[in-house]
Formats: C-alpha cells, structure tokens, sequence
C-alpha cells in the first residue's frame, strides 16, 4: 500500500513538472516570436509563431494576432504558389482562432475577412464568393461592417445576374440588404460624433480619446458614403422606371393580393419616382386597402401632393411616420414632411420636423443644412439691432458646418454654404467697434429661439 501511494505521489509531481516544463517552453517560444513581431520582423517571427500555434495553440489570442500580420506580409511578398500557400495558412489561421477564441473573435469580421481574401486573389467562382460573403451577413451581421466586404457582396450578385444566373428582383434584394446595412452603419457613426461636435463647438477641450472618436467616425462616414455611391452606380439602369415598370406591371393581376409583393414594388417605385404611371396608383391603394403601412401611406401622400392637395398629402405622411418603423425610412418621411411645411413658410413647424429626422437618422446632413439655409433666411427678422441681425448667420454657419461633418456626400457644399454664411456675419471689426467679446451668448428671437456665441476671430 505503502509503495503504491509512493509511485501514485511520484507520478503526480513528474506529470505536474512535465506540464510546468510545457507551459515555460510555450512562454519562451511566444516570447522570442512575439518580439520579432513587435519589431515587424515578420520575416524572423513567421516560423516560431506557427511553431507556438502548433505546439501551444491555447497559449494566448497574441499568436493568431502576430500571426496574421506575419502571414499578410508573407502574402503580400509572394508569388504563385508560395503566395497560395500563405493565403491558406491565414484562413486556417482565422478558422482556429474563432474556434479557440470564440468569446474574444468576431464571427462576422473572420467570416467577411475570409470571403475579402478569396476575392482579392480570386479563389472560386463567382457563386462561391458570394456565398462566402452571404454567411458573414447571415450568420453574424451585426459584425459584417466592412465597406469594401459591402460593397463586393452586392458587386458579386450584379455580376451573377450579367452572367444570367440570377434574376432583377435578386440584385433589388441584395441592394436593399447591403444599403439597409451601410445606413445603419452610418447612423451609429453620426450619433457617436454629435456629443463630440457639440462638445468642440462649445469651445470645451476634447480629450485625446475623443479627438481619436472623432477621426475615426468621420472616416467610416466617408468610406460608407463612397461605398453608397458605388452601389447606385452600379445598379445603374437597373433601377429606372423603364425597367421597373415593365417587371411589377407583368406580375400585377397575379399579385395584387400579395402583400410581400405588393410592399416591395411600392417601395422601389417610390425609390425611384416612377410615380406618374398608373401602375403605382394601382400598387398603392392595392397595398393600402389590404394593409394599411407605412410605405402605402406614403405613395398616397406622394399621389395626393402631385395632385396639388398638400392638405391630404401632409395627413397620409404623418400617418406614414407614424406607421414605420425602420428609422432610415421614417427619417425620409420627416423630411418631406419638413419640406411641404418649407415650402410654404412655416419655418418653425418645418424645423420641428427636420429635426425628427435627424433624430431618426443622425447622418442625414441635408436636414442640417436646410434647417440653416432657413436661418439665414430669416435674419432680417431676427434680431433687434443691425449687428444682431447678421450674427444669425454665424448660427446659420454653425448647421451648415455640421451638416459637413455627420454627411460626406454633402461636406463640399455644406462647407460653401458655412463660409458663406460666416462672411455676412459681423466681422472681427464689428465685434469690437459693438465692445462685444468672444464667447458672448447673443439671444436670436422670433421662431429660431436659438442663443449663439461670437465665435474666436
């Protein structure tokens, strides 16, 4: 009994050794491996990071870290075979690390980067690579965020339907999925960098994390919106009315009872302004009459306004915003709401409702920018004094300027409009000729209701 507890004890702290000795050993390969990487020495850090993945492939997140970048350099220095070879590696590479670091991997991000790399270096065919990017949209699309991945997901089904494997109605689908993802993204962007904007306008000092915020979101705001623009290019003609018309009238008597069917020809057909053809007349009160939506009510309003009934055409608008629930399209809702009610003068209502649609859809710049051109409109209105008058247009200024900023396709413009508005503000020789200072608060009466601060000149 004796010698059993002894060989029992014996076995126990040589197992124990053999383990510390394993757990040192993969401390010293990670170790030398990792330096190397640090020093982006990936050349001298290829072999024992994939010697550490191997042998320690629990040992730490850092291996598969240092380890892509090794493999992206060995990729981007490769030809043939040996450039094949790696490409391989580092998908293997992605597909371990989500299987030993589940918590600490994004599914999405490894799924969108393994389908980018296959179509960087055209692995598969066309089929294949849009299956490739359709599972990081379906399986984890909250992470599927790249706008390069995006865009090469909605590319790769044009080109299925050139090729006549898919139909018209699958590029819409596809279309309205990746845009639907785009403006999402956009709206997180704009909604983080509103506080921060803010915050800059106000004179406050912004952290170095919040300056790093700020960069980041305006970036991701530009390369969504190249990434928009590079979408309707390439639906193209696909979308006009002469080929839209003709798909939903064909199917019409089949479908009219078909809500799905009914809803998505509505909606393109609105999209597109293909709203003079009965058909849409006929789709509409179709949709609406069998469920009453958000996007039925819409189209009537768009039908009652081309009518010149502006009355019954703000009713079905109202009723459309207050029927959706996707917030990209209730933001579309709000603005031709706040528009009509522009267009007729009603400055304060229509700001009420241009601001809905910011709240809606924090990156809609336009709504900025209208709600300041109507600012500038009213400045003769405005203000007590002559000097009063023209500081409206440094609150004119300051929408303008921010409507740059959460909206890239419109940043040009809007920067025009600001430093427009800005020269016709008082000047640096105004504001001291009135004894006035910068940072003072200066009250704007009537509907704009607004304080703003001579700004530092």
């Amino acid at each position: 009994m004796k010698a059993r507890f002894i060989a029992l004890f014996t076995g126990a702290v040589l197992g124990s050794s053999v383990l510390s000795a394993q757990s040192n050993d993969c401390a010293t390969m990670a170790a030398l491996a990792y330096d190397d990487a640090k020093a982006k020495n990936y050349d001298a850090a290829y072999e024992p990071l994939m010697k550490v993945r191997e042998e320690c492939p629990k040992y730490s997140l850092a291996t598969f870290q240092y380890g892509e970048r090794a493999l992206n350099y060995k990729i981007e220095n490769a030809e043939g075979a040996e450039k094949e070879q790696y490409i391989k590696e580092l998908i293997g590479l992605w597909e371990e690390r989500l299987e030993l670091f589940p918590s600490k991997t994004s599914k999405g991000k490894i799924y969108a980067d393994i389908a980018q790399l296959k179509f960087d270096h055209k692995i598969g065919n066309t089929e294949e690579l849009y299956n490739a990017f359709d599972k990081a949209y379906t399986e984890d699309r909250d992470n599927f965020t790249s706008p390069k991945g995006l865009y090469a997901y909605f590319q790769l089904m044009v080109d299925m339907q050139d090729a006549g494997e898919r139909e018209l109605q699958d590029v819409f689908d596809n279309y309205d999925k990746v845009m639907a993802k785009i403006e999402e993204e956009e709206n997180k962007a704009a909604k983080n960098l509103a506080p921060l904007i803010e915050k800059q306008d106000a004179g406050d000092e912004l952290t170095s994390k919040e300056k790093k915020q700020i960069k980041y979101a305006e970036i991701n705001l530009k390369n969504y919106n190249m990434v928009k623009g590079a979408l309707n290019a390439k639906l193209g003609a696909r979308a006009d009315c002469d080929n839209l018309i003709p798909l939903y009238k064909k199917d019409f008597e089949e479908k009219k009872s078909d809500v799905d069917w009914l809803q998505n020809a509505n909606a393109r057909l609105s999209a597109k302004d293909c709203t003079e053809d009965p058909l849409f007349f006929q789709v509409s009160e179709a949709l609406h009459q069998l469920k009453p939506s958000a996007n039925s009510a819409y189209s009537l309003g768009q039908l009652a306004e081309a009518d010149g009934d502006r009355a019954k055409a703000l009713e079905y608008y109202n009723e459309a915003a207050e029927l959706e629930e996707d917030p990209s399209d209730q933001a579309r809702i709000y603005y031709r709401i706040a528009s009509n009610y522009k267009e007729r003068g009603s400055f304060s209502q229509a700001r009420n409702f241009f601001r809905k649609a910011i709240s809606a859809k924090p990156s809609l710049g336009r709504a900025y920018l209208q709600i300041a051109n109507m600012i500038a409109q009213s400045a003769n209105n405005c203000g007590e004094t002559a000097f009063d008058k023209r500081a409206v247009y440094w609150l004119a200024a300051d929408y303008a300027a921010r409507a740059a900023r959460v909206d890239p396709s419109i940043a040009s413009n809007a920067n025009q409009t600001a430093t427009a508005y800005r020269g016709r503000a008082p000047q640096k020789a105004d504001v001291f000729q009135q004894g006035r200072s910068a940072g003072e608060a200066i009250k704007i009466g009537c509907w704009i209701g607004e304080t703003v601060r001579i700004p530092q000149m």
